[in-house]
């Protein structure tokens, strides 16, 4: 927000609605935030952009979403989500134990019923769910391939945002008859890209969809879902959009 695509994110809305997972996972970067942000700082940018009102809008998107599903629900802090707490705690730091402008704060967490994450979330068993921002690996564009990066450093099975890019990638290692499969996947994004001006007339390698984990005891089936422009998707068996 404020580079959504509304369609895709009330096709996501309904999908979450009718089939209500066992747990839901914002993945990071729900929020744009770019007025306090490091390439913004002294610049008319810096100026252009109201925290207070982008967050109204940012909990009116939490509100639709937690009308029609009462999971349990987490956020993962991405580094957007992150700039307004970041930018206190450079530029104003007496005034940074306040807390006033941490995401959880801004987007009224409490109310929602959600649950904020800072780092890695255990979400099946042999996964890990993480922004993919602060993890001291480089991105790549082949999408899947940077949290291919991070299966090979954690040895665990991830889930990524941060790329905006949709993709699976499984590793394989052991010896014969004595494999372990790992995945690395990346969950894509539900912007409209036509939005974000600052990329200019560049098409970036960037693809819209959400990640889903089928998770049976110890197995876990990963699987992207890929969305068009207008919200159209196939999820179990079924045209959604």
């Amino acid at each position: 927000m404020p580079f959504h695509n509304p369609r895709q994110v009330n096709s996501l809305h309904r999908y979450i609605h009718a089939t209500k997972p066992d747990r839901l996972v914002v993945i990071g970067d729900f929020m744009d935030y770019a007025g306090p942000s490091r390439w913004n700082k002294d610049t008319k940018a810096e100026f252009e952009h109201n925290v207070f009102r982008e967050s109204e809008q940012g909990k009116r998107i939490l509100g639709d979403l937690r009308r029609g599903y009462d999971g349990p629900t987490h956020f993962i802090e991405g580094n957007h989500d992150a700039n307004p707490r970041r930018y206190l705690a450079r530029h104003a730091p007496a005034l940074a134990e306040s807390n006033a402008f941490n995401v959880e704060t801004l987007l009224d967490f409490n109310s929602h019923g959600i649950n904020v994450v800072r780092g890695g979330f255990d979400i099946a068993p042999g996964w890990v769910a993480m922004h993919g921002h602060a993890t001291g690996i480089r991105t790549v564009t082949v999408p899947g391939s940077s949290a291919l990066k991070l299966v090979d450093k954690l040895e665990r099975s991830v889930a990524i945002g941060h790329t905006h890019r949709l993709g699976l990638m499984p590793q394989t290692k052991g010896t014969t008859g004595r494999n372990i499969i790992r995945w690395g996947m990346e969950v894509g994004n539900v912007m409209d890209m036509r939005k974000a001006v600052y990329l200019g007339y560049v098409t970036a390698n960037w693809q819209s969809g959400f990640g889903i984990l089928h998770v049976e005891g110890k197995r876990v089936r990963p699987e992207v879902i890929p969305m068009d422009g207008n919200g159209m998707f196939i999820a179990d068996g079924k045209v959604w959009g």
